[in-house]
Formats: structure tokens, C-alpha cells, sequence
């Protein structure tokens, strides 16, 4: 089924842009088309400028021109591009130039491959995704200091065309009410206003970004160069199947899909330590339909605001059941593609998530799927 209104489309005229690649410091001479900043289809460079603790040689290489021409020959039109605060600036918010160097090469790379990039502001020093402290919502030097490393990546990022990038605020912020999010974004979203106009910013909502609290999102008035940002690991128990660092780590049992994920007999028959943690689960029913339900209240938010709508992360951990997999990942590409959402999978390369492995192999069933060429 079609959703009426395309939500991903811009109504606008498209503003076609001649981009002379050779402008962008490191780029071969040639001309490359860049519309408007619209993305369908991408991946995520994670473990690369954030969550890891590669430096020097090691993380040069982890991540190289190669694996932008890589990811371009798959089909893809665009990365997210995660960076955390720790990798970025020292204590004192002053630049690590490698790593800034990283991350403009990776942009430029992009656009010899006609690939856009969104810069994910991922993990900061003062907030943590799932970290039970986080001085970010309680102190106003640290809310300072979030506006400033956006002034600084400004400095750096805006000599690129808008069509080529993006901005995204923050990664999955996780504030004890929404409306210190709100605030928040209100106020680091006029920051990059006051110095970049047209930059398209993504954001997404409170408790790491999930469709339950977009309701909530506030988004600024009268600003059609913002992309609305939701994240999708549900059902949990299949897509952080035994994931070490969560609750489910021990667990082994059945996890279905589409269907019951876990039926009333299959879990009498588990240990009662286990029993605890899936109890929830049990004779709870997933399906390519009652996904799409649960996206309501994201697609409802951009169709009111006439805003395209984004999936930034989505995916199953690799030892999860590879049937279910699979059956998730061919439900989840086909609604993307008829609600017009733009997605990128977590992530490119992982032992975790990738859809290649640390050592090159490809995840070839999985690439099969995500990717349409």
C-alpha cells in the first residue's frame, strides 16, 4: 500500500546545483549534479569517528576511499557519518586536526562518488545515549559548549554545499522529560540558523529517537531544510538477539518473525532467570503491517509539517536467526519504499550490524536485501 502523500519528496522546484568538485580541497576536477539534500537509500560509517579506540594508521585505515567507492558501487546515495565529541575536540573544545582532516576526506570522497553526507553529532562527553548521568540536560556550560562544537564543525563543514550535506543536532538524545529536548534543540538549531541559513538540519525526537515519543517533537516553525529523524530496532529480542551489553545477553530461545516472536509453550520451557527478562514477549505478534502501524505517529508529524521523513538506524544483530532476519529486513525495505522514507542501515561494517565484516568479507544475503539497485 501507498501512503498518500510522499513523504520524502520536497514540494518545492528542485534547485539543481552544478557542484565543480575541484573546489573542495582533495577532489579530481569534474562536474558532479547535486539536487536539493535528499537521501533514499545508506548506511552508516559507525566504529569509525565514534564508538571506537582506533587512532593513528589504525583508524585511517578502517575507513578509506575505497570503502566510499565501495559503498557507491552498491547502490547506495548517501552515508550518515557518526562523530563523537571525544574523537573530535579535547577536553577544552579545541580541534584534533586528524580527525577533522578524516572527516572532510570522507566528505570529499563522497562527492567524487555523488554520495551526500549527514554529519552526526553522535555521543557527547556529557551525554551518553545510555548513560545514567548526563550533565548535558542539568548544566548550562555543557549546553554552551554542545552549541559551540556545532559552531566549530560549522567553521569547518560550510564550505560544502548544502546539497551535499547535512547536519544532524544530536544522536538519539535521552532527556528525563521532552521538553528539555525541545529547549535544547530549539536553541542549538538557531545557532547553526544564525550562521548557515539554508543547511538541512535532521532531527529527531526524545528517548532515542524512537516513534513512540514523536508526538512530542517540537519542531522550529517555518524551516522546510529540516529532515525528520526516527530510529527502528523493534521487535528487541530479535534485532539484540543475546546482545552482550543489554538485559537479553543470555538469552538463546526462539525469536519469530513475522508472527508470534514467543509463544506461551516456548517459554514455559526457559530458565526462570531467562523467564524474567522475555516474559514480555510472549504471544506478542509482529508483522510487515503492525510495523508500519507503529510508525504512525513519525509519518502523521511529516505530513503535518509537509517534512520529508528519515530512518537514520535500523538493523539486527548478526547472531541473530538468519531466516527472521532476513523476512525483517525484506519488510522493512519494502515499507521504506512505499511510505518514500528515506533509510541507512546500522551499519556498513561491523561484526555486530555490517553489512561487511572488519576483515572485507561481504554480508552477502543481507547486502542483497538492503540494497536496491
Amino acid at each position: 500500500m501507498r501512503l498518500g502523500v510522499k513523504i520524502i519528496s520536497f514540494k518545492a522546484v528542485v534547485l539543481v546545483l552544478l557542484v565543480t568538485v575541484g573546489i573542495i580541497n582533495g577532489c579530481s576536477k569534474k562536474t558532479v549534479v547535486f539536487e536539493k539534500f535528499e537521501v533514499k537509500s545508506g548506511t552508516n560509517v559507525a566504529h569509525w569517528l565514534s564508538q571506537s579506540d582506533r587512532r593513528g594508521v589504525e583508524r585511517e585505515q578502517f575507513f578509506t576511499k575505497k570503502d566510499v567507492e565501495r559503498i557507491a558501487s552498491m547502490g547506495f546515495d548517501h552515508i550518515r557519518l557518526p562523530i563523537d565529541e571525544e574523537q573530535m575536540w579535547d577536553d577544552n573544545g579545541n580541534r584534533y586536526e586528524p580527525a577533522f582532516q578524516l572527516m572532510e576526506n570522507s566528505i570529499n570522497w563522497c562527492a567524487e562518488n555523488n554520495l551526500k553526507v549527514i554529519v552526526d553529532l553522535h555521543i557527547l562527553r556529557s551525554h551518553h545515549f545510555n548513560a545514567k548521568e548526563k550533565p548535558l540536560w542539568t548544566d548550562p556550560a555543557e549546553q554552551e559548549k554542545f552549541f559551540d562544537l556545532w559552531r566549530d564543525l560549522s567553521k569547518s563543514l560550510k564550505k560544502f554545499p548544502n546539497s551535499l550535506v547535512a547536519y544532524e543536532l544530536m544522536n538519539e538524545a535521552v532527556a528525563d522529560d521532552h521538553e528539555s529536548w525541545n529547549s535544547l534543540l530549539a536553541r542549538a538549531f538557531t545557532a547553526i540558523r544564525e550562521l548557515e541559513r539554508e543547511r538541512t538540519i535532521v532531527i529527531g525526537s526524545n528517548s532515542w529517537q524512537s516513534v513512540e515519543t514523536f508526538d512530542a517533537l517540537r519542531v522550529p516553525a517555518n524551516d522546510k531544510n529540516i529532515l525528520l529523524s526516527f530510529h527502528f530496532y523493534k521487535p528487541f529480542l530479535l534485532t539484540h538477539y543475546a546482545a552482550e551489553w543489554t538485559s537479553l545477553k543470555a538469552y538463546k530461545g526462539p525469536a519469530h518473525y513475522p508472527g508470534v516472536i514467543l509463544t506461551q509453550q516456548e517459554f514455559e520451557t526457559l530458565p526462570e532467570d531467562i523467564k524474567v527478562e522475555v516474559e514480555k514477549w510472549v504471544d506478542v505478534e509482529f508483522s510487515k503491517e503492525i510495523l508500519l502501524e507503529m510508525w504512525q505517529k513519525p509519518i502523521n508529524k511529516a505530513k503535518a509539517l509537509g517534512l520529508p521523513l528519515y530512518c537514520g538506524e535500523f538493523g539486527i544483530i548478526s547472531n541473530a536467526p538468519k531466516k527472521e532476519t532476513l523476512l525483517w529486513y525484506e519488510d522493512m525495505i519494502k515499507l521504506f519504499e512505499e511510505t518514500d522514507i528515506g533509510y541507512a542501515n546500522w551499519n556498513y561494517k561491523s561484526d555486530n550490524f555490517g553489512l561487511i565484516y572488519p576483515d572485507g568479507t561481504e554480508n552477502k544475503p543481507l547486502i542483497s536485501v538492503v540494497v536496491k539497485k
